[in-house]
């Protein structure tokens, strides 16, 4: 009994000696950096002289700061046009690709490529795409006979929506990947039941993919909106917020509030009511999630 106490202790050691090294990383990096930055949302702090307590200043101070405002209001566009945009077309190619057709894992590859490519290769590419007077766009828009092209991210007209179509261009093959692992969980008796009761293509998608799908639909939903509100690279590198505010999105503010005009206890306000609103639309969505999420 001693030498299997020993020896399970010895494991037990053994074990916590192995998650030492991610528990101090996370300690260091995540929970003393939570905790000081939510400390000096209650604070004026420039960097460099002394830290003054400021109370609820720097929250209140929000809702009368119009480039706050603004980048809210982007933030949200781009999450209402991007989210919906995004997932459609990851599971339209999903379903496309679920096939055992001749060169599909190609297909699947190219869709899938530009996840793993480098945002900021991504973001330069695209500048040149957009070029307004050499860019391959405007050049086949003219081709086109049309005359008067947008000047995409100089223009505070079309920039916020050459950025969505950057994120979704991005996006879309790592949730492509996701519901291909969703459809191939389906049974295919149930396609096979539904194609003898005679139902069509689009009947079997409504009914069967869709339902059994679901799970996967909704972590697809919380993980869009998420990343659609920290969006910041792709803005760093195309307009850097601009042209105007037109660009600006709410973690780009809250480098800029912190990086540039060194203002950090109002950043970390900034960046702790953005995790407040994040935090809410998600738990909606786990309210919600019952009416509509088969898990069955």
């Amino acid at each position: 009994m001693k030498a299997a106490s020993k020896a399970l202790r010895r494991n037990r050691l053994t074990g916590y000696a192995f998650l030492l090294p991610n528990i101090i990383g996370f300690l260091l990096f995540i929970c003393i950096p939570v905790g000081a930055s939510f400390l000096m949302s209650f604070t004026e702090w420039n960097g460099f002289g002394d830290i003054t307590f400021a109370g609820l200043s720097n929250y209140t101070r929000l809702w009368s700061d119009e480039t706050f405002r603004i980048s809210l209001l982007n933030s949200l566009v781009m999450t209402a046009v991007s989210v919906p945009v995004t997932l459609i077309l990851a599971i339209l190619a999903a379903v496309a690709l679920n096939k055992g057709l001749r060169g599909v894992k190609i297909f699947r590859t190219a869709i899938f490529l530009p996840h793993i490519t480098a945002t900021i290769a991504v973001a330069v590419v695209w500048q040149l795409l957009y070029n307004p007077t050499m860019g391959p766009i405007n050049g086949f828009l003219h081709s086109l006979g049309i005359d008067n092209p947008p000047t995409w991210l100089a223009s505070t007209k079309w920039a916020l929506l050459s950025v969505i179509i950057v994120s979704i261009w991005h996006s879309i093959g790592y949730y492509m990947v996701l519901y291909l692992a969703g459809l191939q969980g389906i049974p295919k008796d149930l396609y096979e039941a539904a194609e003898i009761d005679g139902a069509g293509k689009v009947s079997q998608f409504r009914n069967i993919t869709v339902p059994m799908l679901s799970p996967v639909i909704f972590f697809t939903v919380i993980m869009g909106i998420i990343n659609s509100f920290k969006v910041f690279d792709l803005v760093f590198v195309l307009t850097k917020g601009g042209p105007g505010r037109s660009t600006h999105m709410l973690v780009y503010d809250i480098y800029y509030t912190a990086f540039q005009r060194f203002e950090y206890g109002y950043a970390s306000a900034m960046a702790y009511v953005l995790f407040a609103i994040i935090l809410i639309i998600t738990l909606i969505q786990f309210r919600g999630q019952k009416r509509w999420v088969n898990y069955s």
